[in-house]
């Protein structure tokens, strides 16, 4: 029993991942292709790593809650948007490939929303939501920062971490430039209200959110 107690807190699991080395873009493309029809994996790319990830219920309610979240807060501050959700952002060029949980347009949103995204022209999503519960082998600060991210927003499960590129390189805010409203502390009340019912935290953080405006 003693034994038992101490023992360490099982790691909570978010996503199952599989990882590949030195593997050259067409080479990544073929296996992307291959199992893109008979699963439902997620696909990094990374100056030759491949990491495929397999989301589970966890990591899938915490994105779709955040997702939930910026959408509130775009509609009620009048914002406009275009949604990628985890739309392929492939820069052969940069030899970098991702499919994140959430990408978004909003300020660059005139320049895209007439047509389908072209990251050659293009310029990358204004803010990427990622949700790595588990760890991952490939850095995705250096692989969005390498695409010109501007804001990237990572949650394990318990932090929220907000990235603002500057120089080439995140750096860590306080808040998020594209909805300075919020505190950290909001998403983590929403979250923790939404994983109890998410039509009541839909309610009461809308009403949130117009008081403040």
């Amino acid at each position: 029993m003693i034994r038992y107690l101490l023992e360490p807190p099982t790691k909570p699991i978010g996503e199952k991942r599989v990882a590949f080395h030195d593997l050259e873009w067409p080479a990544f493309k073929q296996i992307q292709k291959l199992l893109t029809e008979r699963t439902r994996a997620k696909f990094t790319y990374d100056n030759g790593v491949l990491e495929i990830t397999m989301p589970l219920e966890s990591h899938e309610r915490s994105a779709r809650l955040i997702e939930l979240f910026i959408r509130i807060l775009v509609v009620e501050m009048g914002l406009m948007i275009k949604t990628m959700g985890s739309t392929t952002l492939d820069r052969e060029d940069l030899r970098k490939s991702a499919e994140p949980d959430n990408a978004y347009y909003i300020q660059n949103f005139d320049l895209v929303a007439d047509h389908t995204v072209d990251l050659a022209v293009d310029p990358a999503p204004d803010l990427v939501v990622e949700v790595d519960i588990t760890n991952t082998d490939i850095d995705k600060d250096l692989l969005y920062a390498g695409m010109g991210v501007p804001e990237f927003w990572r949650f394990n499960g318990r932090e929220w971490r907000i990235l603002c590129l500057e120089n080439g390189a995140y750096v860590e805010c306080d808040r998020s430039p594209t909805f300075p409203l919020v505190k950290k502390a909001d998403l983590y009340k929403f979250l923790k209200a939404a994983l109890l019912n998410e039509v009541s935290a839909e309610i009461n953080f809308r009403q949130w959110v117009r008081e403040q405006l």
